[in-house]
Parts: structure tokens; sequence; C-alpha cells
């Protein structure tokens, strides 16, 4: 059974989504500067420590409403 998730949508070209695939969590992520990255974690636990590496507080000082949007998000996978 696959559950999808859909973290953040801005276009067609700027999204992210998780699928818990059995004992697999699989996200890919899809931007127009870099294409689509396939990421495969085998606990929550290392899915959260690459989102904190990749979503660094510092970089939404600015915008902390969608920074705890996106934190939140991936709690619930």
């Amino acid at each position: 059974m696959i559950k999808k998730h859909e973290i953040y949508k801005t276009d067609k070209w700027n999204m992210m989504t998780v699928e818990v695939q059995g004992r697999y969590i699989v996200l890919r992520e899809i931007s127009d500067q870099w294409g689509e990255e396939t990421h495969t974690f085998l606990s929550r636990p290392a899915l959260m420590q690459w989102v904190n590496n990749r979503f660094n507080k510092e970089s939404y000082k600015d915008n902390e409403e969608e920074y705890n949007r996106i934190m939140t998000a991936f709690k619930q996978v």
C-alpha cells in the first residue's frame, strides 16, 4: 500500500511529494532549476534529518509561516 503526501507545490515545476511504500519512504523533489531528484529513506528519523538539513530555518527568516507549514507537513508523514 502506498500513501502519497504532497508537501508543497508552487506550480507544476516546483513541488515535493513523499510516498510511503511499505518500509521505504520515497521523496521526489521537482524544481525548475535542478529537474527531478529522488531520495529513498529507510526510516522517518532519517527523513527528518534530511529535512532539517534541506530546509534550514535561517533560510526562512523572512517567511517563518511557510517554514512551519513545511515542517508540519513532513511531521505528518
